[in-house]
């Protein structure tokens, strides 16, 4: 699981950002909670104050670590600040695994470009590789290959060439971490195209996807228990699995007609076909989900039901980010699972004041009545 992150001098994070999975100690709704860590998360915050650059961040390490391609309608424009453009991009993740902790940490000056890495293991060093001529090179010696590390391109990273070439599970911990970042799964609910990033499906469309796994049937019950009441039909126009809406022409007849799903379906409809895609087809082995403006087309009701089903999966992480203070609720989630962004600062409520927060309380309310500006 991720137990912290940190990042500096990326986009509108010009100061170090740290972001605390740790989790307080309340008695109620414990299953947003594992191992000490916070496994379910809302992030608020206002308009411009990160939380869409937060996600991009974090899900970096997928870039130099993976194989995931990059996939268009991400922005990686104005990668180092506009206000330190020399200063370099720093990112730290520090990840539990069972009892052990395993903190990677790395620098940048662009998405391609990087320059330095370090690993540690149970705060033993493994790794701290500078890329300059005048730099560090420790490589410990569990870790070492009998190919010429300084031959390596130096836009790529020294920890992903070593573990390729070392023998599968020589190493638990690093296998254990590059399972965790290869399977990270990142996208937006807002943006036209719904953009997405980390856990790929090859380059099959989500109507592809959904005909290919069989859950016809299953999206068609999934749509129905969210309001949405279409009867559904694949079939196969010029080589490719198309996905359509039958209608009945009058109530006597049996004659349907068919309508292209994707021209009849509303923003909140497409929303929901992404999230039916990352449910079947990810949830068995993602690690990290996050999820961006998740719920800017849904209504009410229907963001809570996409709440309920996160908080009811502890096999992986899933940060969600919103506006939507109605879901600040203690019945949908916790002090500590909750967080306001900033900018310069991410904190949980129970750490945005000095009030001691109890079930009993309405965070919603609190928050509006500006309880946690100390943060903001």
């Amino acid at each position: 699981m991720l137990k912290r992150f940190e990042v500096e001098n990326y986009k509108g994070f010009a100061d170090r950002l740290v972001w605390d999975f740790s989790a307080g100690d309340y008695a109620f709704n414990r299953n947003l909670v594992h191992n000490g860590l916070v496994n379910s998360a809302l992030v608020y915050g206002r308009n411009g104050s990160g939380k869409t650059s937060l996600g991009l961040a974090l899900f970096d390490i997928t870039l130099h670590l993976t194989d995931k391609s990059r996939i268009s309608g991400i922005d990686l424009q104005n990668y180092t600040n506009l206000y330190h453009p020399g200063k370099h991009v720093s990112f730290s993740y520090t990840f539990l695994f069972e009892n052990a902790v395993v903190r990677y940490e790395y620098q940048k000056s662009g998405p391609d470009s990087l320059i330095y890495e370090k690993l540690t293991i149970n705060n033993e060093l493994w790794l701290d590789y500078d890329d300059s001529d005048t730099g560090t090179k420790f490589i410990h010696p569990d870790l070492k290959v009998n190919q010429n590390i300084n031959q390596i391109d130096s836009r790529l990273s020294i920890l992903k060439y070593i573990y390729r070439n070392t023998p599968a599970n020589r190493i638990p911990l690093l296998t254990e971490m590059f399972r965790f970042c290869k399977n990270m799964f990142w996208y937006r609910g807002l943006s036209e195209g719904n953009p997405y990033a980390g856990f790929e499906n090859g380059n099959a469309s989500l109507e592809e996807a959904i005909c290919q796994s069989g859950k016809v049937n299953e999206f068609e019950g999934f749509l129905h228990d969210h309001g949405i009441d279409h009867r559904l039909q694949f079939e196969t126009v010029n080589g490719e699995h198309r996905l359509f809406a039958c209608f009945p022409t009058d109530d006597q007849s049996r004659t349907m007609q068919k309508v292209s799903f994707a021209a009849i379906a509303s923003s909140g409809t497409l929303a929901l076909l992404l999230f039916f895609f990352c449910k079947i087809v990810a949830f068995n082995s993602i690690s990290f989900l996050f999820i961006d403006d998740f719920d800017a087309y849904f209504h009410f009701d229907l963001s809570e039901r996409i709440i309920h089903i996160l908080n009811n999966e502890s096999s992986f992480q899933s940060v969600v980010t919103t506006h939507r203070t109605s879901l600040m609720h203690n019945s949908l989630t916790r002090p500590d699972c909750c967080y306001i962004l900033t900018g310069t600062r991410i904190a949980n409520l129970n750490h945005a004041t000095n009030r001691e927060l109890r079930e009993a309380h309405n965070l919603e309310k609190l928050y509006i009545s500006g309880e946690f500006n100390d943060i903001e």
